[in-house]
């Protein structure tokens, strides 16, 4: 549970976490100043073409990881379709798309200690004590490895209460959801502690 990295190998293995990150970051950024239909277009291309040189399968796997996505697009395209503003909304759902697609293909391709260890390096530049800054890494680098994960159990739990029900969900899966990330919680920190003796 605490890698989401491939097995699959790619060119972008290859490369240290360090300039993939700031890719990532500079990319983030950049993509906010994108606008119009026809350049975020190809902004969102040139991501889905980072996926090929691992081969279909890992193309699949990247999509799958979309997945959770789509409500968040249909209900940001309905919105803007209904405001007349369609154009806009297409703009915003497929830079959403092309950045979670591209923090996705960082997070297949690069191992959680290397992660880990170039946020530990960006944070000795604030001078802070060894022992906070491991701390902070850890805890940014389990928000990038666990995101996709939490929203993978949640579209599961609200597709196991469509399956029994015909009312739609709403807040009655916050609890559920909730228990699910406290139990990954515990079990990753029992982990943590069993490896490091930490937390």
């Amino acid at each position: 549970m605490l890698s989401l990295t491939s097995e699959r190998r790619t060119p972008w293995h290859a490369i240290a976490a360090g300039p993939k990150m700031l890719v990532l970051l500079a990319a983030t950024l950049g993509a906010f100043w994108i606008e119009g239909v026809g350049p975020i277009l190809g902004f969102a291309a040139t991501v889905a073409a980072l996926y090929m040189p691992g081969g279909l399968v890992f193309a699949r796997a990247g999509a799958r990881m979309l997945a959770p996505v789509v409500p968040f697009v249909v209900v940001i395209l309905a919105w803007h379709w209904w405001t007349g503003a369609l154009a806009q909304g297409v703009v915003i759902v497929l830079r959403m798309v092309a950045l979670i697609a591209l923090a996705n293909l960082v997070t297949m391709t690069t191992r959680l200690q290397d992660m880990l260890d170039r946020v530990d390096a960006a944070l000795a530049l604030l001078r802070l004590p060894q022992a906070w800054r491991r701390r902070l890494a850890l805890a940014v680098a389990l928000v990038i490895r666990f995101t996709p994960v939490l929203v993978q159990k949640g579209a599961a739990l609200s597709q196991s209460w469509r399956a029994r029900s015909r009312r739609r969900p709403g807040w009655r899966l916050v609890l559920p959801f909730a228990l699910v990330a406290i139990d990954d919680a515990e079990r990753v920190a029992e982990a943590l502690r069993a490896r490091s003796g930490e937390l």
